[in-house]
């Protein structure tokens, strides 16, 4: 296969060569481009607050008839005991969050916008002690107070109106195929912007989240225990360029070189 061959072969050489060809294509092309790469953009296109955590409201309720709630006291009273302590760490009031804990296996957790956030089981039975808790709470706090989900839905939103308009020229221009330009259009949207935004959210939690445990007065140092832990979990996984999260070495790099600006910090202080 030749190299330009790629995921698409082809139909994405034939789609290449059709844009460079079509003036008005190339237009809406640079267009759709343009707008995903202008991260000052994200506000406009992003939808009111109040929409945002309306959704994020229904979506929590959903989870919640979908998934299993526990109250498994194995698992709530350690999250009883490290939620209140970050999310006021956070500047936030424990008392306007809700913090649900679900049977599963997924090693995972997550947050919604208006303070909702989700802990499998699975991942809880990973964690040693609460400064590893401490430490994936407050990630998942620091995605709900950097606006995260609202900046998503801002980026994906610019991506999906330069991907309609450079399908409409598509369309209009008689290409026999146009689905095989949008495809090789949307990958090209998603690898060189809308993935890399994500990866950098992620990171930027990473770096908050770290402050925020601090502030707790959680010991930093697990965050990078558990990271290698999750780690050594992992098999398979996809390179860092086509995934939405940095890869865990990147990711343990970043929080080792913070916590040594954090000791250079206090200790100059």
């Amino acid at each position: 296969m030749r190299k330009s061959d790629g995921v698409f072969g082809a139909e994405a050489r034939r789609a290449r060569a059709f844009v460079s060809r079509s003036p008005m294509l190339t237009a809406f092309g640079a267009l759709a481009l343009g707008l995903v790469a202008c991260a000052s953009l994200d506000e406009a296109f992003a939808p009111p607050p109040a929409a945002l955590q309306q959704a994020a409201l229904q979506a929590w309720s959903g989870i919640k008839r979908q998934e299993r709630p526990t109250n498994d006291p194995r698992y709530v009273s350690r999250m009883q005991r490290v939620a209140p302590r970050v999310i006021r760490a956070a500047g936030g009031d424990p008392a306007q969050w809700e913090v649900q804990v679900f049977a599963s296996d997924q090693v995972n957790a997550f947050a919604l916008p208006g303070g909702k956030i989700g802990f499998y089981t699975g991942i809880l039975d990973l964690m040693d002690n609460d400064d590893q808790i401490a430490a994936v709470m407050g990630h998942e706090v620091a995605h709900v107070k950097a606006q995260h989900a609202r900046k998503r839905a801002g980026r994906a939103a610019q991506t999906q109106f330069g991907l309609a308009a450079a399908g409409a020229a598509a369309g209009a221009s008689g290409m026999s195929n146009p689905g095989a330009l949008m495809q090789a259009l949307g990958l090209g949207l998603q690898v060189g912007n809308a993935l890399p935004f994500s990866r950098d959210h992620e990171l930027e939690a990473d770096r908050m989240g770290l402050r925020f445990m601090v502030a707790a007065g959680y010991d930093p140092y697990e965050s990078v225990t558990f990271w290698r832990k999750m780690e050594a979990q992992k098999s398979g996984a996809p390179p860092e360029f086509l995934s939405t999260h940095p890869s865990g070495g990147r990711r343990i790099q970043q929080l080792e070189a913070e916590i040594r600006a954090m000791r250079a910090g206090a200790a100059g202080s």
